[in-house]
């Protein structure tokens, strides 16, 4: 699941590499991408009710997530109300609580972080900020804030890989830890030089840490036989 405002192409350099692994989802939520444009922008839980639609549309009765920035939290949304859908979560540059996170923060996070990321990386969040617009991602915005995932990752039963990279100045350490902390199954991996978006500009690294927690024991047989393993979007 993406960060706030970008589509599924955000996650296309990541996808590609696990894809030998798994099969592997990249789906557009509604408002974003080439998905349908409802009036209002979806609340987080609405959002992640979308991605469970979505998997019960395709016949997926199970997967492993993949989640950057706000896909983080539509992922432990997910997982809190629609349980029996997630083997496990990946959540990658988990975004703070809002004492952590106001708006000039994050802009000056994006900031910084701008050298460490692939510049193509700028045109692809440009393209979709101006497809989804600027109201909706605002809106978004605001559902985002008042989403508290410190608090909801208490109850995430599903084993949690939390992906930070050191680069990533919009997220602080000291939040990742904590988080991991709080998961009950919940483990942190940390990717030198990698900032925000690890999904895009670091797409090896990021595979190189997934790939022995999403094959976990017991489960390379399924992964070899291609059953739906990864849903990233």
């Amino acid at each position: 699941s993406r960060g706030l405002g970008m589509s599924s192409r955000y996650m296309i350099p990541l996808a590609k590499h696990l894809a030998p692994h798994f099969e592997v989802y990249a789906p557009d939520l509604p408002g974003f991408g080439l998905s349908d444009k409802p009036r209002r922008a979806l609340t987080v839980r609405e959002l992640a009710d979308a991605l469970a639609a979505f998997m019960t549309a395709i016949g997926m009765k199970r997967a492993a997530f993949v989640g950057n920035s706000l896909g983080c939290e539509v992922l432990v949304e997910l997982a809190l109300v629609h349980p029996q859908l997630v083997d496990r979560l990946v959540l990658q540059g988990p975004t703070p609580d809002p004492e952590a996170r106001n708006l000039f923060r994050q802009v000056i996070g994006f900031l910084a972080i701008a050298p460490f990321e692939r510049w193509s990386l700028a045109w692809v969040a440009f393209s979709d900020y101006a497809r989804a617009g600027i109201g909706r991602y605002i809106m978004t915005l605001r559902s985002m804030v008042d989403n508290r995932i410190g608090e909801k990752a208490l109850r995430v039963e599903q084993p949690t890989l939390v992906v930070w990279g050191t680069r990533d100045y919009i997220v602080p350490h000291a939040f990742v830890v904590s988080l991991a902390g709080s998961l009950p199954r919940g483990g942190l991996a940390v990717i030198p030089g990698a900032a925000h978006g690890i999904n895009y500009s670091h797409p090896e690294a990021f595979t190189a840490v997934l790939l022995p927690f999403l094959l976990a024991a017991g489960e390379m047989s399924s992964a070899r036989s291609r059953n739906p393993a990864v849903s990233a979007s």
